[in-house]
């Protein structure tokens, strides 16, 4: 199969094109800098420039492929940046826009499939139930976009071609900036995820996000959670990362946090005990790393266990 994607370069894409290429297809790449197109060529891919946001480019870039897979976001490098006036603006106009072009492309070349991520933490608060992809979607002001980007999909599929999207839980992994900025808070005592200590917090490694890349080339249209088999209680969550790190388990942050951190701490405070099972039932997808604490041992393990939980105990050695 001859498959364009975009976000190559992210967590998810890093760990999708390899699989791309040794399953045999044929993988044209975005890549936006000469660094990121060597790196994508060294993949086994074949790297392109081209602007996201110029719907003629890219409807020529599209012409003869048989996939469109849609990883493109731009998501703040950390935790403070999320904060910050404007930070998700670019990410609004690639999802708004650029999945809007990508679609146009798709439907007037012909390309008969076109996968695109989206955010499986939108959904409402569900308490102690779990989600499946009927659920209430209540995205936050910042995440709106994301429901443009599924409209696009949709779109593909009321055109004739069959379009998928990804619901992707909560991602983490050794080459994930924020999972290097949540391990350092743990490491010194605090856990920033808000919610209550008894919500459900539904996550997902970016290998186990990149095998669902994989499956979504054989699945009918429609929507599918991408997460792992077993969400877990926050205070659980945490306290999973901790033994992977051999510290102390983490303060959780204070509840009247929720109320002065706006739409984004409200959104990733919920209760969201997310299901698999469409994904699991149509594509025989199974994750690797079937819940957090196989996941945080493996995300651990793969940064260098022994050199991250080592570090507070030399500290104190040298007072």
């Amino acid at each position: 199969m001859k498959i364009f994607m975009t976000g190559a370069t992210g967590v998810i894409g890093r760990q999708a094109v390899p699989l791309l290429v040794q399953a045999g297809h044929s993988v044209t790449a975005l890549g936006r800098t000469p660094e990121k197109r060597a790196g994508l060529q060294g993949a086994g891919a074949h790297p392109v420039e081209v602007d996201l946001f110029d719907p003629r480019a890219v409807e020529r870039r599209l012409a003869g492929h048989d996939a469109v897979i849609n990883l493109a976001t731009h998501i703040p490098h950390s935790g403070t940046a999320m904060f910050l006036p404007g930070a998700w603006r670019v990410n609004d106009r690639i999802r708004k826009d650029g999945s809007r072009i990508l679609a146009d492309a798709a439907i007037a070349c012909g390309v008969p499939r076109f996968i695109q991520e989206s955010f499986a933490l939108m959904y409402a608060d569900a308490g102690e139930a779990w989600i499946d992809e009927t659920g209430t979607i209540q995205p936050a002001r910042y995440n709106l976009s994301t429901l443009d980007a599924e409209r696009s999909a949709e779109r593909v599929t009321r055109g004739g071609g069959t379009g998928v999207v990804l619901r992707f839980a909560g991602l983490y992994g050794p080459d994930s900036p924020l999972a290097h900025e949540l391990i350092d808070h743990v490491r010194k005592g605090r856990a920033p995820i808000p919610g209550s200590p008894e919500a459900y917090f539904s996550s997902v490694t970016n290998e186990d996000a990149a095998s669902a890349v994989m499956a979504a080339l054989g699945l009918p249209a429609g929507i599918y959670n991408v997460t792992d088999d077993e969400p877990l209680r926050r205070r659980e969550y945490v306290d999973t990362m901790a033994q992977a790190l051999g510290v102390a388990p983490p303060k959780l942050p204070p509840a009247w946090l929720m109320a002065l951190g706006g739409s984004l701490v409200k959104l990733m405070g919920r209760s969201v005990r997310i299901s698999n099972r469409k994904l699991r039932d149509a594509a025989g997808w199974r994750p690797r790393c079937p819940s957090a604490r196989e996941g945080w041992k493996a995300t651990v393990d793969g940064i260098g266990a022994a050199g991250i939980a080592d570090r507070p105990a030399r500290a104190r050695t040298a007072r």
